[in-house]
């Protein structure tokens, strides 16, 4: 069943018990953390409906949900890696959240690392934008070939995302 599987977002709960009551809209993400880690969630489940609601207003107007999947139908997503947050928190008003996100595109692996920006509106957190750079390799670390895989699958590197390098 989907909803006892592992969360994309790589929070190690399952994902009926995380990211999914956000995706469908069942509760709203209480931080920018977690509306980021719902969105990732969104990208990998393909529901694109709620990366497109997410969005801030005046952002939202210059994607649409065709958009976001045609963008989107080419990607493989494969872990997530959250780096820092800058408030975000339930009380504040804005926030930042730093991540590397691990994909795989035309058989080759990339990262998208971005700093995202989020403010919240009547108590609802929406994505503004964020400072994106792709590469070839994470901006941070290196994942040890032994050590477990940053997607959450519960194997290691070198029997997961790593045996694809």
């Amino acid at each position: 069943m989907e909803s006892i599987e592992k969360c994309p977002c790589g929070s190690g709960q399952q994902y009926g018990m995380c990211c999914m009551s956000i995706i469908t809209g069942e509760k709203k993400a209480e931080t920018a953390e977690q509306l980021m880690r719902s969105r990732y969630s969104a990208y990998v489940k393909k529901e694109f409906e709620h990366v497109y609601n997410s969005y801030h207003p005046d952002t939202k107007k210059h994607f649409s949900v065709d958009a976001i999947k045609a963008q989107s139908d080419e990607i493989n997503w494969i872990g997530l890696d959250v780096r820092d947050i800058e408030r975000g928190l339930a009380e504040d008003e804005e926030g930042f959240v730093s991540f590397s996100a691990q994909y795989q595109m035309n058989g080759q692996s990339h990262y998208l690392n971005e700093r995202s920006y989020f403010k919240k509106i009547d108590g609802q957190w929406f994505y503004v934008n964020g400072e994106t750079k792709f590469t070839s390799t994470a901006v941070s670390q290196k994942i040890g070939r032994n050590e477990p895989c940053p997607c959450g699958s519960g194997k290691k590197y070198k029997k997961c995302c790593g045996a694809a390098k």
